[in-house]
């Protein structure tokens, strides 16, 4: 028998095999993430004006350039255990079905309630924001999976959530509404008509079908202005990719086990905590000289902000209330297409994966979107997993990087991450599946709108 055929098609840890402390790739990176900016002095935001939007504790991770590991707390690793460790497995049957030499591995996120990663943050977010004694929380929500996870934390910590959801996804996907709605959350459909911030977004934009960029201001807005209340963000700030770093490091070690080592490694990128979290321990040994890897960050061609944004310093938001932070961005005025990878609908990338590519440690893809569902569709039947359509961008390139091999010859591994299932995504797949579904590329034009609003920060910052 040949090592290869010892490898199970899942790979599962023991819960004694749980990591115990986050990774903070930030301590590894010889050129930091830029701060965060106060957009009225352009100053970095001190822990004292981030502590007005933020848990004191988030503040203090967010900030955190130095330490490597930060101890996550035993009630945080109790709850994970509800639904981690989470499977690596091993694709034989779409390797089989490709025809390729290629190993393809991917880390399934999708096997609890809210159907994605998204919960390893959610409830490390809402435990900080109960042990500060706090009554409640406002976010935001796209596609619905964070907003589904922090519901399911806040109810679990008896915590007030309240979440605004972007209108498209709202109108889209009725029964992720109720979901969050079941663990207790109020959702509203932004932009909406109960904050200032939505009242003039909608002013300027009659009709819009919203953004990631608006439901953020509307929800920081409430949040600053509630007694008792902070705001938590599901993806793009450094803390949130800490928190997702403990799927890259129970990848690393389940692929240790046996040896494994990938070649390729991709993900998903919208706000970029799901592929920053994957790609963490295995970019700290990149950063250190200790190993080499392929990274590859998939985004839609609709909302291109890696493969065809700027690196400048730009509000996180719509409305312009959030601090200002350096990213690859469309613009915080892009309004994208009302494509159905509504997690992936955000204008900006992570300062810490916008970083990492600047500097050339990783690369990115642009794909449309009829050739991620058909990628979907592929994968579901062979691997018996509907997939959510942002997770579906990695696949589609993991199929590209698997054919190439058929070409080649070359028998390289190939790990993907599978961020979360796509069974409230059924509008999507019909639209796909009747020929309705159109791929929509901004033009230069379109682009240029969202870059001309950028704000004028000295270059020396």
């Amino acid at each position: 028998m040949t090592a290869e055929t010892k490898i199970p098609y899942k790979i599962y840890l023991e819960e004694s095999e749980m990591p115990k402390e986050w990774y903070n790739v930030r301590a590894d990176m010889v050129n930091k993430p830029a701060p965060l900016l106060n957009p009225g002095t352009l100053k970095p935001m001190t822990a004292q004006e981030l502590g007005a939007v933020f848990c004191d504790e988030l503040v203090k991770q967010e900030l955190d350039n130095e330490d490597r590991y930060i101890e996550i707390p035993k009630k945080i690793r109790d709850f994970y255990k509800m639904y981690r460790p989470s499977p690596l497995v091993r694709a034989y049957c779409l390797e089989e079905k490709l025809q390729t030499p290629a190993k393809i591995y991917y880390k399934f996120e999708g096997n609890n309630t809210s159907g994605s990663h998204k919960l390893n943050s959610a409830i490390a977010q809402a435990f900080y924001a109960k042990d500060q004694g706090l009554k409640g929380v406002t976010t935001e929500t796209g596609a619905g999976q964070w907003g589904t996870a922090l519901s399911m934390a806040c109810s679990y910590l008896d915590l007030d959530c309240i979440v605004f959801m972007v209108k498209c996804s709202y109108e889209q996907k009725p029964f992720r509404r109720e979901v969050m709605r079941t663990y207790g959350a109020s959702v509203t459909p932004s932009p909406s008509d109960t904050t200032e911030v939505g009242r003039k977004i909608l002013a300027e934009h009659p009709g819009t079908t919203g953004s990631l960029g608006c439901a953020i201001s509307e929800a920081v807005e409430v949040a600053t202005g509630r007694e008792g209340y902070r705001y938590v963000l599901g993806s793009v700030l450094n803390q949130v990719v800490l928190h997702q770093s403990i799927i890259g490091l129970e990848t690393k070690t389940a692929m240790d086990k046996y040896d494994i080592r990938p070649d390729i490694i991709i993900g998903c990128a919208g706000g970029g905590s799901n592929l920053g979290g994957l790609i963490s321990p295995f970019m700290g040994e990149k950063l250190r000289g200790e190993a080499d890897y392929q990274f590859i960050a998939v985004e839609p061609a609709s909302c291109p902000s890696l493969t065809r944004g700027v690196y400048a310093y730009d509000f996180c938001d719509t409305g312009m209330v959030c601090p200002l932070a350096k990213m690859y961005t469309l613009g915080s005025g892009f309004i994208p297409s009302p494509n159905h990878a509504g997690g992936l609908r955000y204008h900006g990338m992570s300062p810490v994966l916008s970083q990492l590519y600047h500097d050339g440690f990783m690369e990115a893809r642009a794909v449309e979107q009829t050739a991620v569902f058909a990628a979907a569709e592929q994968f579901a039947r062979v691997e018996g997993i509907l997939p959510a359509p942002e997770s579906s961008h990695a696949i589609k390139v993991a199929i590209d990087e698997a054919m190439k091999c058929k070409e080649t010859g070359e028998e390289k591994t190939i790990l993907f991450g599978l961020t979360g299932t796509g069974y409230f995504d059924m509008v999507a797949y019909e639209k796909y599946h009747n020929g309705q579904m159109t791929d929509y590329i901004p033009s230069d034009e379109d682009l240029q709108a969202g870059f001309a609003g950028l704000p004028k920060v000295p270059e020396e910052l």
